[in-house]
C-alpha cells in the first residue's frame, strides 16, 4: 500500500515518514507549497495533489496539519486522506471539507476533538503528539555546547508579542464597556488551567461591539463561529503573551532563566534572551542542558499536551508545565513531570527542584522512559492506520 506524503516546513516530517516506512508502507512525496498557494481553496494546488495521487498510484495521502485542498483531491480520487494537526488554533480544521468521508483527521487536543465532533465532524479523531527518542538520543553535545546551553530554567518558544500574533491590536477603538469586559475575562482565565471560559464568555452583544472595530465574520464555507475565532486567535494569544511575560519575569527575579525566542524582550531585563534556536539540531541541546524546562501552554490549547512537552520529556529533560488535563490520561504528576497552578506555585516548585537534583533527575528519567516506550511515532502511526483500516501488506 502506497502513501503520498505532503512535504512542507513542518515539525516531525522525517520522523513520521520513518514510522510509516517501518510499518510496511511504500512512500512517495511531493513538495507542498503552503506559503505560495492557498491551502484552503487553490485549484492549482488541488490539481497538483490529484496528479501526484494518480501518477504514483497512491492509496492514501498524509500531511501534518489538515489542508482542505488535499481533502478535495483525495475525495476526488477516492483515496483516504490522513492528517495529524499539531497547530492550535487551526481554522482550516473548521472547513466544511472536514466532513468528507475520505478524511481521517487527527487532532492532539481532546477539547478540540469534542468541539468538532459536536459540530458534526465525524471524521475527526483524538491523537496526542509524540517524540522520536531515538533521534534525540543520537544528539551528542560538545563541552562548548554544554556551556553555551547551560541554564537553570529554559523556555523555548514565542512570547507572542510580534505583530503577526498581536491580533488583539485590531480591537483599538473598542468601547470602554466591551474593552473592560474582554480584560475581565482574560483576568479570570489567567487563574484557570485545564478549561477555557473565553469563547463561552463572548456574548452576542460583545461580539457585535468587537465587529464594529474589527470586522471579522464567519467565512460561510466553514463550521467555525465568530466567538471561536475571536477567543482563540485574538484573545488567547494576547493572554498567552501577558502570561509568559509575567511568569518568566517573576522567575528571573530569583533564578537564572534562558529564553529562546525570536522576539526582543526589553521588559525582561534579567532574562538571558538567547534568540532563536533551530528546532531539529539545537533545540534538543538546549533542552538537555537546562536543569528545568518550562512549558507555558498557548491558551488556545485547552486540554492537550503540547508538542514541546513531548520534546522535553523525549530528550530526557525535566518538565515543569502549567496544568493540562490530557497529561493525567498518560502521565503521573510528580513522577513523570511536574505542573504548577499559579505564579507563586511555579516559583516555589522551580526553587525546590533546582535544589533537589536527585528528585529532578528521577522525574526526568521516568518521563523519558514513558515517552520512549509509549508515546513514539511508531505507536501513533499504528493507531492511525488501525482507525483508517489500512493494511500495509495489501
Amino acid at each position: 500500500m502506497k502513501i503520498l506524503t505532503l512535504k512542507w516546513d513542518c515539525f516531525g516530517y522525517s520522523h513520521i515518514r520513518k514510522a510509516f516506512s517501518l510499518a510496511g508502507f511504500d512512500l512517495c512525496e511531493i513538495d507542498f507549497p503552503t506559503k505560495e498557494e492557498s491551502t484552503k481553496n487553490s485549484e492549482k494546488l488541488a490539481n497538483m495533489v490529484v496528479k501526484a495521487i494518480l501518477d504514483n498510484k497512491a492509496d492514501a495521502v498524509f500531511s501534518f496539519n489538515y489542508f482542505p485542498v488535499a481533502a478535495i483531491a483525495a475525495a476526488a480520487c477516492k483515496v483516504k486522506y490522513i492528517s495529524w494537526t499539531y497547530d492550535s488554533p487551526y481554522i482550516l480544521l473548521y472547513s466544511k471539507t472536514i466532513e468528507f468521508p475520505t478524511n481521517y483527521a487527527f487532532v492532539f487536543d481532546k477539547s478540540e476533538y469534542l468541539n468538532l465532533r459536536s459540530k458534526g465532524a465525524e471524521t475527526v479523531y483524538y491523537l496526542p503528539m509524540a517524540a522520536d527518542t531515538d533521534y534525540f538520543d543520537s544528539i551528542e553535545l560538545t563541552d562548548p555546547e554544554k556551556n553555551k546551553y547551560s541554564a537553570d530554567i529554559a523556555l523555548i518558544g514565542s512570547m507572542y508579542t510580534e505583530a503577526k500574533h498581536n491580533l488583539i491590536r485590531h480591537f483599538n477603538g473598542l468601547d470602554d464597556y466591551s474593552a473592560g469586559y474582554v480584560d475581565g475575562i482574560m483576568s479570570i482565565q489567567k487563574q484557570i488551567y485545564g478549561a477555557s471560559i473565553l469563547e463561552k464568555s463572548l456574548t452576542p452583544e460583545i461580539i457585535k461591539n468587537i465587529q464594529k472595530v474589527c470586522p471579522m465574520y464567519e467565512s460561510g464555507d466553514g463550521i467555525e463561529d465568530a466567538s471561536w475565532v475571536l477567543a482563540n486567535y485574538f484573545i488567547a494569544r494576547k493572554l498567552t503573551s501577558m502570561e509568559r511575560q509575567e511568569l518568566v519575569g517573576a522567575l528571573s527575579q530569583k533564578y537564572r532563566v534562558a529564553l529562546y525566542t525570536p522576539e526582543e524582550t526589553p521588559l525582561l531585563s534579567r532574562v538571558d534572551n538567547r534568540g532563536t534556536v533551530e528546532y531539529y539540531k539545537d533545540s534538543p541541546k538546549a533542552i538537555k542542558c537546562a536543569k528545568i524546562n518550562l512549558n507555558i501552554t498557548l491558551r488556545s490549547i485547552i486540554n492537550a499536551i503540547p508538542l514541546r512537552a513531548f520534546d522535553i520529556m523525549g530528550c530526557g529533560g525535566f518538565l515543569l508545565t502549567n496544568y493540562q488535563a490530557d497529561f493525567e490520561d498518560y502521565f503521573i504528576p510528580g513522577t513523570d513531570f511536574v505542573y504548577f497552578e499559579s505564579k507563586d506555585d511555579l516559583i516555589e516548585k522551580a526553587g525546590y527542584y533546582l535544589e533537589h537534583e536527585d528528585e529532578r533527575r528521577a522525574i526526568a528519567d521516568s518521563g523519558y522512559r514513558k515517552v520512549k516506550e509509549t508515546h513514539n511515532f511508531n505507536a501513533r502511526v499504528e493507531e492511525m492506520i488501525n482507525i483508517a483500516e489500512m493494511n500495509p501488506t495489501s
